[in-house]
């Protein structure tokens, strides 16, 4: 049965070719969202290997993060971005879970899911979600949740005011766009768990605070971030 599934795939990627988000180069058996030449390529940062890295950093003074991490570097025509740029305008939904996946295995062979009890991605404004048809932390989050067996939750925190552009506005204007734009729904299912914010990229931390601040007014509650990529100031 393999062998006919192999044929008829071979058969599909001749007529449609699958393209890798990263580079355009057209992908083979077995690789999803990104060529095995992406992969290795890709620049990490290793991060979650210090706790005072540079994402880290931006949270200092604002609120209280546990750990924070990025899986690489956010630059004009890297491979990440393209691949960043594709799952959010392009909908090529399954680089997003796939790249869950591959920063969820690094990861893991670290501990750093070590005390976490769940997962919830940065949501979008509603108005958002329904024109773009999905959230992006969505899919990656899937793909960290299958890799750490932590459940993913997307429905506890809440986004409830649409904020204007954060492009092209200054460190501190974007910390003040974010503010009051979260609501947590049933606070009380996250009382006393340590929660993992993820999203794709994290430029200031802004959006980022503005939901653990709402988080952390939980009793109990601990917070740590991680995303795709951190943008280089």
């Amino acid at each position: 049965m393999k062998y006919f599934h192999d044929l008829w795939d071979d058969f599909l990627s001749l007529l449609f070719p699958r393209l890798c988000c990263g580079c355009g180069n057209e992908l083979v058996r077995n690789e999803t969202g990104i060529c095995t030449d992406c992969y290795l390529s890709i620049p990490r940062t290793k991060f979650h290997e210090h706790d005072d890295n540079p994402v880290a950093q931006l949270f200092w003074g604002r609120c209280k993060i546990e750990k924070a991490s990025a899986f690489s570097f956010y630059t004009k025509g890297s491979r990440i971005r393209k691949i960043i740029h594709a799952l959010k305008y392009n909908g090529k939904r399954d680089v997003g879970t796939e790249m869950g996946r591959i920063y969820a295995m690094n990861l893991k062979s670290s501990g750093f899911f070590s005390g976490i009890d769940l997962i919830v991605p940065v949501p979008l404004h509603p108005s958002k979600l329904r024109k773009r048809g999905f959230n992006q932390s969505d899919d990656i989050s899937a793909g960290i949740s299958e890799v750490s067996g932590i459940r993913s939750d997307s429905g506890s925190l809440l986004r409830v005011l649409l904020s204007e552009t954060q492009t092209n506005r200054s460190r501190l204007g974007r910390w003040e766009n974010v503010e009051g734009i979260f609501r947590v729904e049933r606070p009380e299912i996250l009382m006393g768990k340590h929660i993992l914010l993820v999203d794709d990229v994290i430029t200031t931390g802004s959006t980022i605070d503005a939901c653990a601040t709402e988080l952390l007014k939980i009793e109990g509650v601990r917070v740590s971030v991680i995303a795709l990529a951190v943008a280089v100031q």
